[in-house]
């Protein structure tokens, strides 16, 4: 079965920095993946390079058929095949929910107002937050704006969902909120990668976690490799109860 997400021997540098020095791997349609490791391990960058926010300087990536970094790629068509949510939630202040939610449907999609009403209405209930469709960011905790902001993408029906450390901003209880949602996701059978400190949740949730150091891939496996490393730098990693 061919790979939704391949990415093959990725290198991005920074100047003089090389973050990423030869990463591979492959995801399959319907799996959860987290990417764990250390501030500074190459993790987000990776995620990112996956939704061609960040350009690499060798390798190659293919996502839901898009070849990254081809002279002819679609960036349109990649940004609805593959969604991602920030740490920072990036909600239009001035904007409702609903209204929020309704923008790219509206204006990449060409979709009527109806049915982007319609989708919007669709995914804050899969969210939990029918109610706050006629709120403003500002009025809503945080969880419930990271949670809105995963509604947005949810309703461009992307094939691939990345997470960048969603939950880094949040407080233990609203944590738990947002990470039920992505749960709730997976038991739905979208296809994610999350980059996450959140090991109690890797071990429940994720069909595969690799850990990254210092810019590879240094181990990859089922979640109970977290129980059981078979390097010294995830024993300390997984000790240091992060």
């Amino acid at each position: 079965m061919s790979a939704i997400v391949s990415v093959q021997n990725i290198h991005k540098r920074f100047g003089e920095n090389e973050v990423l020095k030869g990463v591979s791997f492959d995801i399959q349609k319907g799996e959860v993946v987290a990417i764990i490791g250390q501030s500074g391990s190459g993790k987000s960058t990776a995620l990112r390079c996956i939704n061609h926010l960040e350009t690499i300087n060798n390798g190659s990536i293919t996502v839901c058929g898009h070849e990254i970094g081809s002279e002819d790629i679609d960036l349109r068509k990649l940004r609805q095949d593959v969604g991602i949510v920030f740490q920072s939630y990036n909600l239009f202040p001035h904007l409702t929910v609903k209204q929020n939610i309704m923008l790219a449907p509206r204006h990449v999609k060409k979709l009527s107002r109806e049915l982007c009403a319609q989708k919007a209405e669709a995914v804050l209930h899969t969210v939990g937050l029918t109610a706050k469709a006629d709120c403003y960011p500002e009025q809503l905790s945080g969880g419930q704006q990271q949670r809105v902001a995963i509604a947005r993408s949810l309703a461009m029906e992307p094939q691939v969902m990345l997470f960048d450390e969603v939950t880094s901003a949040l407080d233990p209880q609203l944590t738990g909120e947002v990470l039920k949602v992505i749960e709730d996701l997976a038991k739905g059978g979208m296809t994610m990668v999350l980059v996450t400190h959140e090991m109690a949740f890797a071990r429940r949730v994720a069909d595969k976690v690799i850990y990254m150091y210092q810019g590879l891939v240094w181990e990859t496996g089922g979640p109970e490799m977290l129980d059981n490393p078979t390097t010294q730098e995830l024993r300390d990693f997984v000790g240091t109860g992060l």
